[in-house]
């Protein structure tokens, strides 16, 4: 493996400060990939010291916009040519097939090369003034030195939502990726260190969340937290930020509802609805894992699925004929057990799956069979909670309302989709989603230019879009009076 396993701290690839160091283990076959250091708080302090220094000095923040936006795009060309790579050690670090990763190559190089193209379109605003013979402007500023922390499942396609626009816009900051997952952001911070990005302006701190992740909340150097992961964690971060009221972007997943109308086109809606859900086993924030189905065509919809499943090939993200791979740790496996098994306790029907495979190929990966529920309410855990991984729980519903109605009992509002020909129909029922993206007649669609975030306690703040970049701006009005004059007043 030709990547640097270190550290990035103020320029320089180093180890932890303790000497202490983690296991990297494929989900496929339990295997030690890699040895990474396993940083802590001195490590965290060390990367913030260095960023607080960089921001300060100003070379970065006040070096023109389009100069920093050709880096950013610089970064994206690179990632594009070490784009197999990146594929292979996204894939071998999470068990995602590598057309997956591929994919995610691509769209991270889209998402640099848009906030590239980005960062040097606004030029502040020129606002009208009561008072004559003044200039009233507003304009944009970096936030600072801002901590981003990254969750497992995506790791380098959330990093870019968060380095590109901090890059872009002039902070300093500092990454701490899933100590699980580390390996394709360690390769792209070797592409920034090529691009030209300066020292301390992107430092890499390697560990655990209790750690890293606690110091860089705590810490009254760090001005900004963006974060990407569960609630429980989300809601801590809240709590150590306000130390100094730090800026806050948090995304902090979904349960996602999918309704199905009966007027729906019936084989693109079942095959939509299996790629909505067990792409990367499930393991995504907006899988579509609550269907919300017309009773009308209830049956035969369920039907339909679990025929498609049963055929479901999973395996080695590097086999070609491998549709789906296996969760990412033996500890998240037992979650995703636990969960079936209560929903079975609660009373669902389990249509199919609902246990590990038994092909002894598959017996060292951390496996689980794509499994469907029906006979869901929404009184259940199964239907409430973010179980994340490869389920799905199956509702019923005969009016519109009623379907509007399922889809908000939640406490997230990530995402949602609506399936219908009937246009008027959809976008009624997209008014009352009480979510930050719906689909109509797709799912799991994004790209960079559309804001990504959600209502209610799916987070805080956007990323994507000009929104994302504004997440690491502060807005500042300046007036001047162009003749002034004594008030005499005193």
């Amino acid at each position: 493996m030709n990547l640097k396993l270190q550290q990035y701290i103020n320029g320089e690839w180093v180890n932890a400060i303790s000497g202490n160091t983690r296991e990297i283990i494929n989900p496929f076959n339990q295997e030690i990939i890699a040895t990474v250091p396993e940083g802590d708080e001195a490590d965290t302090k060390a990367a913030i010291t260095a960023a607080r220094e960089a921001f300060d000095k100003g070379e970065w923040s006040s070096l023109p916009a389009i100069e920093r936006g050709n880096m950013v795009k610089k970064i994206a060309y690179l990632i594009e040519r070490d784009k197999e790579e990146l594929a292979y050690l996204e894939s071998l670090d999470t068990g995602k097939t590598m057309d997956e990763s591929r994919g995610d190559m691509d769209d991270i190089a889209g998402v640099f090369r848009y906030y590239g193209e980005l960062g040097d379109k606004d030029g502040g605003e020129l606002i009208n003034s009561p008072v004559p013979n003044a200039i009233s402007k507003v304009v944009h500023e970096p936030v600072g030195v801002c901590g981003q922390i990254t969750p497992w499942n995506y790791p380098l396609l959330q990093a870019s939502w968060k380095l590109a626009p901090a890059l872009a816009t002039g902070n300093a900051l500092i990454m701490k990726p899933s100590e699980i997952t580390p390996l394709t952001t360690i390769k792209v911070f070797e592409l920034m260190e090529e691009a030209g990005v300066p020292a301390g302006v992107a430092n890499l701190v390697l560990g655990a969340g209790d750690t890293v992740g606690a110091e860089l909340s705590n810490n009254t150097d760090v001005d900004l937290i963006s974060f990407t992961g569960g609630i429980a964690t989300g809601k801590k971060i809240m709590q150590a930020a306000s130390v100094n009221v730090k800026k806050l972007a948090l995304e902090l997943g979904g349960k996602n509802p999918n309704i199905i109308f009966a007027d729906a086109d019936f084989e693109v809606a079942v095959d939509q609805a299996l790629n909505g859900v067990f792409f990367h086993a499930g393991q995504i924030c907006s899988a579509g894992t609550r269907l919300i189905v017309e009773e009308s065509i209830h049956d035969k919809f369920v039907n339909a699925l679990v025929e498609r499943v049963k055929k479901f090939k999973l395996g080695s993200g590097f086999d070609e004929d491998t549709q789906m791979g296996p969760l990412i740790s033996a500890e998240h496996l037992a979650k995703v057990e636990k969960y079936v098994e209560t929903g079975m306790e609660e009373g669902a029907t389990l249509a199919v799956g609902g246990k590990r495979p038994e092909d002894p190929e598959l017996q060292k990966g951390f496996f689980y069979l794509p499994t469907i529920f029906t006979d869901c309410t929404t009184d259940m855990r199964i239907v409430q909670d973010e179980a994340f991984g490869p389920i799905i729980t199956v509702e019923k519903f005969t009016t519109e309302e009623e379907a509007i109605k399922l889809s908000n009992d939640s406490i997230y509002g990530l995402a949602g989709g609506v399936w219908t020909n009937d246009i008027a129909k959809a976008e009624r029922c997209v008014a009352k989603m009480r979510m930050g993206t719906v689909w109509i007649n797709d799912f799991n669609l994004y790209f960079p230019h559309a804001p990504w975030g959600g209502f209610k306690q799916s987070g805080i703040g956007r990323e994507l879009g000009r929104l994302g970049m504004e997440e690491y701006t502060e807005t500042k009005h300046i007036f001047q009076n162009l003749k002034p004059e004594s008030i005499n007043w005193f």
